[in-house]
């Protein structure tokens, strides 16, 4: 399946240039409009790419309004040239070092614009500021970070993105579609979420029985509980693990 184009009757996704171990196929760029309409809106609008913004500005045409998933250099830095470049438009996100213009977003708002409706959600986890977008009218939920396509994500608080996780799946019923800020879109919400919340309660007891054979740092977690890792990802995995020996010890469980 192509990424680049992928999604539903009124996303399009517009796969950014920037493929990595982390950024897997690049980050996914998100065009929404309801049928019809002339206006559109942009989710992270990706990296400070000159090409990649003057493309989601070609395929967007007008548009009113930009909302970011959370902070990373890979969704939000190209936000505010993306704003200036399409008319100096309004930047909406939960921190307000990244907003452009007066609004925020939070938890319960409800984003409109020309009869597309989006519901707003904090899923904090994967970074303090993250946000899940819910699309009622195409049954389909844009994650940013929180779900991706492909693989699971690096997460810094474990007890926050267990509840998030916890919150996704208890709407996945009624999800069509799960639409990730990297990777292919999932089209099996609940069997994605069931994964990843098995996947984190896998790796936390495999945590726990690493401390329980000796292991006293995050760097000897890894190098006992992510052998199936590659080594060049494996900074990557101590903050991970950084994050479960938090989440332990504030149960009482430390090395």
């Amino acid at each position: 399946m192509s990424i680049d184009g992928m999604g539903t009757e009124r996303t399009l996704c517009v796969l950014a240039p920037n493929p990595s171990e982390m950024t897997l196929d690049g980050t996914n760029t998100w065009v929404l409009r309801e049928p019809g309409a002339a206006r559109s809106l942009v989710i992270d609008p990706g990296p400070e790419d000159a090409g990649h913004l003057r493309r989601v500005a070609e395929l967007a045409g007008p548009v009113a309004l930009v909302l970011l998933t959370h902070g990373h250099p890979d969704h939000a830095e190209g936000a505010r040239t993306f704003a200036s470049m399409v008319g100096g438009v309004p930047v909406r996100a939960l921190d307000p070092a990244l907003r452009l213009g007066e609004e925020g977003l939070a938890e319960g708002d409800v984003v409109e614009l020309d009869g597309l409706e989006l519901r707003v959600m904090q899923t904090p986890g994967h970074t303090p500021d993250s946000l899940t977008f819910w699309l009622p009218a195409d049954q389909a939920v844009l994650t940013g970070d929180t779900v991706l396509g492909r693989g699971t994500t690096v997460v810094h608080r474990l007890g926050d993105y267990l509840t998030s996780l916890d919150r996704l799946r208890a709407m996945a019923e009624g999800t069509r579609v799960i639409l990730p800020g990297h990777g292919p879109k999932l089209d099996d919400p609940v069997g994605a979420l069931d994964y990843y919340i098995a996947h984190r309660r896998e790796r936390l007891q495999q945590v726990e029985d690493a401390l329980a054979a000796g292991a006293r740092t995050a760097r000897e977690v890894v190098e006992r509980v992510y052998v199936d890792v590659d080594r060049s990802l494996w900074p990557v995995a101590e903050s991970s693990v950084a994050a479960q020996l938090e989440y332990l010890a504030e149960r009482g469980i430390s090395p």
